[in-house]
């Protein structure tokens, strides 16, 4: 018996080690990863220079307080503010504890105006994290259900809907921020459409309120740009990132730019572990690794040749709705409920899971490449057609 608590319905497989693109179990079984630890393994399994970064940083230090400088931390901000436009980092644990953060910043910006209580406009379908205030974020009541009362000062709009954005923001006077998902992965794969992206960003800075982007799942090259708002060229005031940004190693980051900058002084935000030398070890790695194997272009390259094989394959099969998604970050939407296809496809030797309970959800390490293409396709194609005509 089991002394964990029973948070997750785990799969019936162990795994040893890695390596690539594939993962081997307890019995020597060997699977191809399509999930990449949901968004987390950027690099694959045990990538070589990643795996002596971390050696070497762990025979040195594993972590100091924040009260003390952090040379790596330092780097990391340096990286980060270049890549993404904005100008100040913090760094914390996970995604949930990023978009908090995000979070008090919208409060603290709304409370520097005089709003007494203010609010931030989130989307229909919309996952911030499992926390009180990210799952009073979050759009999911299943997710939601038994951990009433949560938290107020959340104001929810259908996706992809200017206009019912720009009415809460003229009903609603205490909006501070706007807060949203370029894609949102735990929402089913559903793209922000770029115009609606421009028009809240318009929309933010005529009200003054901050623009929120949480990219934790879409972020870090994932979509084939560094960031997914890049796509519809805007810059938010803040943005979140967690998942792929230490290859596995837990690490998260708020930045902040614009009005968002400069707003959290000494005492207002704090964390014992976060951006500790390890943590920022992997994020500095992951990042010149994803910079010099060329992980942004192929994302972008290795995703439409996926989308495009997995088109054909699908052709002609009824109960396939959509295939969506950019880069390495698609979904299949069935007309049905699909999660009995997760435990198909680990028989087959394939790792993926369902959101939305219709969206088959594949999110392959960025260092995807036509061959693991051929085999994916080769192992879900049969598998969905199966499970359609059963």
């Amino acid at each position: 018996m089991s002394h964990l608590m029973h948070t997750y319905r785990r799969l019936p497989v162990a795994f040893t080690h890695g390596k690539g693109c594939t993962l081997t179990d307890s019995e020597g079984k060997v699977y191809l990863d399509a999930l990449s630890g949901i968004a987390v393994n950027t690099l694959g399994h045990a990538h070589p220079a990643l795996v002596a970064a971390l050696a070497e940083q762990a025979g040195k230090l594993l972590h100091v307080s924040n009260v003390y400088h952090i040379p790596q931390q330092e780097a990391l901000a340096d990286l980060l503010t270049a890549r993404s436009g904005l100008s100040e980092a913090f760094f914390c644990n996970s995604g949930c504890e990023a978009n908090e953060a995000a979070i008090k910043l919208a409060r603290l910006h709304g409370h520097n105006k005089g709003i007494a209580r203010p609010a931030l406009i989130v989307l229909e379908d919309a996952f911030h994290g499992r926390t009180l205030a990210t799952l009073s974020a979050t759009g999911n009541q299943k997710v939601q259900a038994g951990f009433a009362p949560l938290l107020e000062g959340f104001v929810r709009v259908p996706r992809n809907d200017l206009a019912a954005l720009a009415a809460a923001l003229r009903e609603n006077s205490g909006i501070v921020a706007v807060m949203l998902e370029a894609i949102q992965g735990e929402g089913g794969i559903a793209l922000l459409a770029d115009d609606y992206l421009r028009g809240i960003r318009q929309l933010c800075t005529e009200h003054d309120c901050l623009l929120i982007c949480d990219e934790v799942q879409c972020g870090m090259g994932r979509t084939g740009k560094w960031f997914g708002f890049q796509h519809a060229g805007i810059l938010p005031d803040v943005l979140t990132l967690a998942k792929g940004l230490g290859s596995g190693v837990p690490i998260g980051a708020c930045l902040a730019g614009g009005k968002a900058a400069g707003l959290f002084g000494p005492g207002n935000h704090g964390s014992t572990f976060g951006g500790n030398p390890l943590a920022c070890t992997a994020a500095l790695k992951t990042i010149e690794i994803i910079e010099a194997e060329g992980l942004l272009q192929n994302a972008a390259q290795t995703g439409n040749l996926l989308r495009e094989e997995l088109a054909c394959a699908l052709r002609g099969i009824a109960g396939v709705r959509e295939i969506r998604g950019r880069g390495l970050m698609l979904g299949i939407e069935l007309d049905r409920p699909c999660a009995a296809l997760v435990n198909e496809a680990l028989a087959a030797g394939l790792l993926l899971n369902v959101t939305h309970d219709t969206v088959i959800r594949l999110l392959p390490p960025l260092i995807f490449g036509p061959e693991e293409v051929r085999m994916l396709v080769d192992k879900l194609a049969p598998l969905v057609r199966r499970f359609l005509n059963a």
